[in-house]
């Protein structure tokens, strides 16, 4: 067993989110696996919004960052949604949110918001996390709305701030990115414990 697969079991067990579940046509919530990598790389590509990385890349978040993202699969196992992030080795308690992706048939329900609560909880369990970090370029209202609405129900600070500005990025047209940072991080009111 590799050190990746031996942390993949480690995160397995306890991950699954129940709650999500028992509402959802059969849906749940798990850490990516290594064979999630190409559904993980066709969802962005679908997603016709993300920057879309190498297959490659997909893989290797699969394997190498499966214990800092998470993968939604409906009744059938296939993975219909993810968000894959890591934490920033300069700032261990801070979760950078990389990629969110739903299906275009699972939008509208509520499973990016589910997913990122089942994640923060569980990285907040497990590494200590307490703030979230993402990127997020203006004219993405759907992203906009996600982090802001995580932020009220962790009643959790937001601070906002130009990260890269377009004039940096190589290609044309590029929108800057705008970080947030949210936190300290709190269970959300409705589940918490």
């Amino acid at each position: 067993m590799t050190p990746a697969q031996a942390d993949h079991a480690r995160a397995r067990p306890d991950f699954m989110d129940r709650e999500f579940t028992a509402g959802t046509d059969g849906l749940t919530l798990d850490t990516p696996r290594l064979d999630d990598g190409a559904d993980l790389w066709r969802l962005a590509r679908d997603s016709r919004v993300l920057d879309l990385n190498s297959s490659y890349s997909y893989l290797l978040w699969c394997r190498d960052y499966a214990r800092t993202s998470i993968v939604a699969r409906d009744a059938a196992g296939v993975p219909v949604g993810f968000i894959t992030g890591y934490t920033r080795p300069q700032a261990p308690h801070t979760l950078l949110v990389w990629q969110v992706a739903v299906d275009g048939g699972q939008r509208g329900r509520g499973l990016a918001a589910a997913m990122l609560d089942a994640l923060a909880r569980r990285t907040g369990r497990e590494l200590g996390v307490n703030m979230i970090e993402t990127t997020v370029t203006p004219d993405n209202t759907a992203s906009n709305r996600l982090f802001a609405s995580f932020a009220a129900r962790h009643d959790a600070a937001v601070e906002r701030e130009v990260l890269f500005d377009a004039g940096v990025f190589p290609e044309r047209g590029h929108q800057p990115e705008v970080l947030y940072r949210i936190g300290p991080i709190a269970e959300p009111a409705a589940t918490a414990r």
